[in-house]
């Protein structure tokens, strides 16, 4: 069996884009550890360096080291995928970050790979990248994302071209197959060195 059918992210960097605070652990490790169980490497990249504090639903989990902070202009081009973990305050504190909003906009202009997951999509809508697209997410954003002229629909996994995503944390199985294979079957990235 080849590297390519066991690890097919071998060599494959994603970048996993997150407020310092706010993000549902289980909607960060859970696809971390997939990446990197199909040979990728997950690159954290948030607004500032030292640490991103994770949750579990109010409560207080583990810290997460930054790879890349914002303040560092990481090149979108120098990643193959973009995951998106959810939580509530993430990707509410995240969508008000012009870099972190020019840095999703960039993947799904250039129709990379993107995984989103539960309340993550607030950073599609806020990059205006859900017109004409269907997609999931926590309930209570079906409003923004129609508002936003995309369709929600009530699903485990969405795929909709280069976008995957998901309801929250009782779908991350399907969510992380779903991810890998997506990530998978793109073009490799050939805006930096690898």
């Amino acid at each position: 069996m080849s590297d390519s059918q066991t690890r097919p992210l071998a060599g494959r960097r994603i970048a996993f884009l997150v407020a310092n605070e706010g993000i549902e652990e289980s909607e960060l490790a859970e696809p971390m550890n997939a990446v990197r169980a199909a040979g990728g490497h997950a690159e954290l990249i948030a607004p500032d360096a030292g640490e991103a504090q994770a949750m579990h639903h109010l409560d207080r989990a583990d810290l997460f080291d930054v790879d890349v902070s914002l303040h560092d202009g990481p090149d979108p081009d120098a990643y193959d995928g973009l995951m998106l973990p959810g939580g509530v305050a993430n990707p509410d504190r995240l969508r008000m970050d012009d870099r972190a909003v020019r840095f999703v906009k960039h993947f799904m202009d250039a129709g990379k790979p993107v995984a989103a997951i539960c309340h993550a999509p607030w950073m599609l809508v806020q990059a205006d990248a859900v017109r004409g697209r269907t997609l999931t997410s926590w309930p209570s954003l079906a409003t923004d994302i129609e508002n936003a002229g995309g369709t929600r629909v009530n699903r485990e996994v969405c795929r909709d071209g280069n976008l995957v995503t998901s309801r929250g944390p009782h779908d991350l199985p399907a969510f992380c197959a779903a991810m890998v294979d997506l990530f998978a079957a793109a073009p490799a990235a050939t805006g930096a060195a690898r």
